[in-house]
């Protein structure tokens, strides 16, 4: 790999580099045991996004996922009208959400890649939603993600997401940018306030910005309190 920097491009792959070195974990690795005791395994959507659909709050149209996992909110969405690009860097978790959304019928493009090596087309998506990707997101990465999300989205489009409370039970390290290269580590994630995802995402509106609701093992939803729930609309041009 070459070490020099002569562009923002360039400087944005030396941080890649230095955080992905001092981190073990592998989404591939995780997603190849599938009888891991993790909540969100399930096949069942988040409790914010069926609220959201059921009080017609967002209402069918084209829909991107950054980092569906095993698609279980994908393939919620394509049963209730979207038509669903679904995107996630893990060949396994991939492979799984194909295999469901076959078992169940259910048409989802899944496409592997980096969600910044994407090609998008502006003003495609309705919607754009995020179950647990942000807080994965490295601050000097932020700036391209927010970009993504813009660009993606049609004028008055709605991006929601689920992400870490800071400090909560799952994790959600309550720590400054800085710090994060301070200790060359997100600490399994990073974790957030309203007031912070407010400050963030100051270019969209905020509708709502919650904890999610806790739910049952037995429920046909997946929801925790250790997670905020929010939703944001791309403001239409003057």
């Amino acid at each position: 790999m070459k070490e020099t920097i002569q562009s923002y491009e360039d400087l944005l792959r030396m941080l890649d580099h230095l955080l992905k070195e001092e981190s073990e974990f592998n989404w591939d690795n995780f997603y190849s045991d599938r009888e891991r005791r993790v909540p969100f395994f399930e096949n069942h959507p988040d409790e914010n996004l069926v609220e959201y659909v059921e009080t017609k709050r967002i209402k069918a149209g084209k829909a991107l996922e950054l980092g569906c996992g095993p698609g279980r909110n994908a393939i919620y969405m394509a049963r209730n009208g979207f038509s669903v690009d679904a995107v996630d860097q893990s060949e396994e978790g991939l492979g799984w959400a194909e295999e469901r959304a076959k078992e169940h019928g259910i048409q989802v493009n899944f496409i592997q890649s980096n969600i910044f090596e994407m090609e998008i087309e502006e003003g495609t998506y309705d919607l754009v939603y995020d179950s647990g990707c942000f807080h994965h997101i490295p601050p000097h990465r932020r700036m391209n993600y927010i970009e993504l999300v813009k660009k993606a989205l049609k004028p008055g489009g709605l991006f929601a997401l689920t992400c870490f409370v800071e400090g909560g039970e799952l994790g959600g390290a309550a720590i400054s940018d800085w710090e994060v290269y301070r200790g060359k580590s997100m600490r399994g994630g990073l974790g957030f306030t309203d007031e912070k995802l407010k400050g963030i995402f100051n270019d969209f509106k905020a509708l709502e910005i919650r904890k999610m609701k806790d739910m049952s093992l037995e429920s046909s939803q997946f929801g925790t309190s250790a997670l905020l729930a929010a939703l944001f609309k791309k403001e239409t041009m003057e």
